[in-house]
């Protein structure tokens, strides 16, 4: 009997959005225990910051450029590599993800794609590599197995949820809430039907019907974070957004927001006012610049408050680890997809932007108890192109040469070896275009813009991550960096993966 695995991811969630990282608001007591006795690696980055490219990258440990799925909307292809199908073929593991896939675009009317026609035939898998798999996404809606059995269940709740995939699709930019604040609901569903709690009932039913000697890979993968902001409305208790401070990344004024916009390339303020859509991830008519401070504290309250759920869900499913006696030779891994920009610069949701705020991870290895690695914390850079290695490593096994990066570092010595991490976007739209690149290195970030529809390859950002955190002073055109950026531009150039992959379509909107 070996290390078994329980991989536990987020949708959009900010690296300090955990009390292991700064967290002031939002209680998170059980993921902070796994920092406590693990490894808290802060300086992880997304290779890409939207859902579908990272979590391509997290299952078969591949750059974006070399598994294909430049962008949402783009599905992973079945036959591509898999860690999942590598750990149940070499290694015996019992295998499961369940919550959030999307490797396969959830707009999918005709069910093309098993990930989304599995859950309406009443079939749990196999796929990629997984025996079981029990999905669900942010509303209750659709063909996933959680929509499906609130449906058999539980219709009377089926419009409580916000309508992402509502008729108001490419609209749906209202709010709610207290205050009009963008996809924000009340949600009068029961916590126990809502789905942060309905993946960790289902983790918990799967593990159970494991026999005790078995080996096993778990990916529990929780939709939230990620807007719409609609927990149950029982919860609202937790956080009355009228109490809280708005969020540190805010500028604080509308004339400061122009400002530090109109210092970097002219996507961000063009999304800012309006004036262009640059950012596919975000409602098409909402207009950045209209954001209030009230809608923005409302939206953070209903943000802690899904982490808050999420944590005591992760609780719940680390005491069935227990009771079954397998905590000592369990390993587990929590982190997210992308990041959230939750204020920063004055704006939400993501998009082609390549800041802290939507690169930047938590991420906690806890070691199996029985292993005794030491407990740590690396500023190290990481990235998700280590996880899939590093679970070859907790089974014992030989990392595949389609594996591009490398397992996560457990001492100081193997921390000093990481240097880099590396990030990339492009996005295509009608006719707008945006191709990113960046690397962060020695407290500096830096991100190189490719010609484009909107760019003449000559544009970028630079930030000294010491003296300027939030990222609000580009020093692309500063003089005074001038040397630290071309030796930055020679490292990104040398750090981009060369890739022969043919650039798949888009088979879905984003």
């Amino acid at each position: 009997m070996g290390r078994k695995i329980l991989f536990i991811t987020t949708d959009q969630m900010r690296f300090d959005a955990i009390g292991a990282n700064g967290q002031k608001i939002a209680r998170t007591p059980n993921i902070d225990a796994l920092a406590k006795a693990g490894i808290n690696y802060t300086r992880c980055h997304a290779q890409n910051v939207v859902c579908m490219p990272a979590r391509a990258t997290m299952i078969t440990g591949q750059y974006v450029t070399t598994h294909g799925v430049w962008m949402n909307g783009v599905p992973l292809p079945e036959e591509a590599p898999s860690v999942a199908r590598l750990l149940k073929e070499k290694k015996n593991y019992r295998t499961a993800l369940i919550g959030k896939a999307h490797f396969e675009p959830f707009l999918d009317i005709a069910l093309k794609f098993y990930e989304n026609r599995m859950g309406r035939i009443g079939e749990f898998g196999p796929h990629r590599g997984f025996d079981h798999m029990e999905l669900a996404a942010h509303g209750a809606r659709g063909p996933l197995h959680y929509a499906q059995w609130l449906m058999k269940n539980h219709p009377e709740q089926l419009d409580n949820f916000y309508p992402v995939l509502g008729p108001d699709l490419f609209q749906n930019s209202f709010g709610e809430g207290d205050t009009g604040a963008v996809q924000v609901k009340h949600n009068p569903t029961p916590r126990g039907l809502y789905h942060t709690d309905w993946v960790a009932e289902r983790t918990v039913a799967y593990l159970n019907s494991l026999d005790p000697n078995e080996d096993w890979f778990v990916w529990m993968s929780f939709p939230d974070p990620h807007h719409p902001w609609d927990p149950p409305e029982s919860e609202l208790g937790r956080h009355n957004w009228r109490d809280l401070p708005v969020p540190a990344g805010y500028p604080g004024s509308l004339e400061k927001i122009d400002a530090i916009l109109k210092d970097k390339p002219h996507h961000w303020h063009d999304w800012w006012t309006g004036k262009r859509m640059t950012c596919f991830e975000a409602p098409p008519k909402w207009i950045p610049n209209t954001l209030t401070t009230d809608q923005l504290r409302e939206i953070d309250a209903m943000t802690h408050i899904k982490n808050e759920l999420i944590d005591e869900a992760v609780g719940k499913v680390m005491g069935a680890i227990v009771a079954r006696g397998w905590d000592g030779d369990t390993d587990v891994i929590f982190s997210t997809d992308h990041g959230e920009f939750q204020g920063d610069f004055g704006l939400l949701f993501k998009g082609p932007h390549h800041v802290d705020s939507l690169m930047r991870l938590p991420l906690i290895w806890r070691p199996a108890p029985n292993a005794k690695v030491a407990p740590a914390s690396f500023e190290a850079p990481v990235g998700q192109v280590d996880f899939a290695p590093t679970f070859c490593e907790i089974a014992g096994l030989a990392k595949p040469d389609w594996m591009e990066g490398s397992a996560l570092p457990q001492t100081a010595a193997q921390a000093g070896g990481r240097e880099a991490v590396f990030t990339e976007w492009d996005s295509q739209f009608e006719d707008i275009s945006v191709s990113l690149r960046s690397l962060y290195r020695d407290g500096w970030t830096i991100t190189a813009y490719g010609k484009t529809s909107l760019y003449e390859g000559d544009e970028g950002e630079l930030y000294d991550m010491r003296n300027d955190p939030k990222q609000w002073r580009n020093l692309w055109n500063d003089p005074s960096a001038a040397a630290m950026k071309k030796d930055l531009l020679n490292d990104l150039r040398a750090s981009t993966p060369r890739s022969e992959t043919r650039r798949m379509p888009t088979v879905a909107p984003v």
